[in-house]
């Protein structure tokens, strides 16, 4: 992809952002607009150092800088606002509101380019020896997807693989599936009991010969070319952990598209600002890929969080390991294709955040813990905590500014923000070389998909912390076929 037309892109959306201030009246928005500029703009000088450096070791300045660009700032400038009566109660909270949206948006904007900028201009390092990979597939009644994965596998373009199924206590067929393969050279282990993925995980790493360990869920199907674009980046000794493009397999109807769009965006906006910085949050499940040593040094896979993928990350991240991520390292995985499945599925998933989070809350009062204080954790908890609880006042503020009289300026001020997310949609799937039919449902991340997903993370949040009883739960499967790239 040409840098120019990301380029022209990043530009349109600063200009986007622009237009929200000028539409809202007073000085108030252009005040939050410049602290999300400034804020970001520390970021990308920072990111620019460990670029040229190779140092990822940030000064405690910029945990102070995010602590108050996050939460401070924005909570003293809309309601002092409000105190000295220039703007009414309504557009004082979505000042606050905007104070978010501008530092999150201007965070990612640019170093997000600007990653896609290295990327292009990285050369492929040569491979010059080819460590013998194991591949460990964890499968709990995984029947109708078994046997797509394994031989998605055995097609992966790599000359030294080996494979073992880890088969947690099922009971369907999927052990007797899977063991069909042996003859082709697939290990396949049967634990009796089911112990939980985490278990499943450590059995097979364990009896793994390989040097680097790839994880890879059983409804996923790895690309042709994924293992060696990820030796190639492990050729760099400082680099431990490395996750993969997760896409998504069934884009079957309006909710598997919306995730599609989900992680396009995820992946190639967000994603790529931890990447420069090695601090990326979660190396997922669907294609996950670790030195076998590392692993062994933190002790493998922990039981006590339903996201263990986020949390072996996160103890490696502690170690001070370099921890990075892969645009063009392919996985292809079946996303839940009815709302129920889905509350399920990021129920769960925001359950396990915030058990990790609270399993590593050492992280916020340590400042040796670099990046993964000073940006990874806090911007978690602003995506996790502040913003869903923004989104709720958000959803006051317009039935307010309804009733005042506001409607008009409300809704112009949404339409804006529509085109924001539109514009994002259009950059993400670009810089993925992806199906630009997605970037219509670029709306409902505005109002609708992003309101469920906020409600979910609330939700979650209280369940955390009530102690509710936590299941891992299952998700119904359906096979999608697949080719691989």
């Amino acid at each position: 992809m040409d840098i120019k037309k990301l380029v022209v892109t990043a530009v349109v959306l600063a200009c986007e952002l622009i237009l929200i201030a000028l539409v809202i009246p007073g000085y108030i928005a252009w005040i939050c607009l410049g602290i999300g500029a400034a804020t970001a703009s520390y970021f990308l000088y920072a990111a620019r150092n460990v670029h040229n450096s190779k140092i990822r070791k940030p000064s405690r300045q910029i945990s102070i800088l995010a602590l108050l660009s996050m939460f401070i700032i924005p909570i003293i400038i809309g309601w002092l606002t409000l105190y000295l009566g220039y703007l009414s109660i309504a557009t004082a909270l979505l000042a606050t509101a905007l104070t978010v949206e501008f530092f999150s948006n201007y965070l990612a904007l640019p170093l997000s380019v600007y990653h896609r900028y290295l990327e292009l201009n990285m050369t492929l390092r040569p491979i010059h020896r080819w460590p013998l990979v194991t591949l460990v597939v964890p499968a709990h009644n995984e029947e109708k997807v078994i046997e797509r994965c394994i031989e998605a596998i055995l097609e992966i373009d790599y000359p030294k693989k080996e494979i073992i199924v880890v088969d947690d206590g099922s009971t369907d067929k999927t052990y007797q599936l899977a063991s069909k393969y042996r003859t082709k050279g697939v290990k396949v282990i049967r634990r009796l009991e089911a112990g939980g993925k985490s278990g499943a995980l450590n059995t097979g790493i364990l009896i793994a010969k390989g040097e680097i360990i790839i994880t890879c869920d059983a409804d996923s199907m790895i690309g042709r070319s994924a293992l060696r674009m990820i030796i190639s980046r492990f050729q760099d000794p400082s680099v431990s952990a490395v996750a993969g493009n997760v896409k998504v397999l069934n884009r079957t109807n309006l909710l598997t598209k919306c995730q599609a769009l989900e992680y396009i965006v995820n992946q190639n906006i967000y994603r790529r600002v931890f990447d420069i910085f090695g601090v990326v949050p979660v190396i997922p499940g669907p294609l996950a890929s670790f030195r076998k040593k590392s692993l062994k040094e933190i002790g493998f896979y922990d039981r006590d969080t339903l996201t263990e993928d986020f949390d072996i990350t996160v103890k490696l991240l502690k170690t001070k390991r370099v921890v990075q991520a892969l645009s063009d390292a392919f996985v292809y995985t079946e996303a839940p294709v009815t709302w129920n499945d889905f509350i399920k599925q990021r129920t769960r998933w925001n359950r396990g955040t915030f058990q990790t989070i609270i399993k590593h809350r050492n992280v916020f009062g340590n400042p040796r813990f670099g990046y993964l204080r000073n940006l990874t954790f806090q911007y978690i908890i602003l995506s996790m905590i502040f913003v869903p609880f923004v989104s709720v006042v958000s959803i006051i503020v317009i039935f307010l500014a309804v009733l005042t009289g506001y409607a008009l300026q409300v809704l112009l001020v949404m339409a804006i923000f529509m085109l924001i997310q539109t514009t994002y949609s259009f950059l993400a799937v670009q810089m993925d070389n992806e199906d630009m039919k997605l970037v219509v449902l670029s709306p409902l991340f505005v109002v609708g998909f992003k309101e469920l997903r906020n409600f979910i993370k609330i939700k979650s949040l209280f369940d955390i912390l009530s102690r509710r009883e936590m299941q891992w739960g299952s998700l119904k499967r359906i096979g999608t076929e697949k080719k691989t790239a």
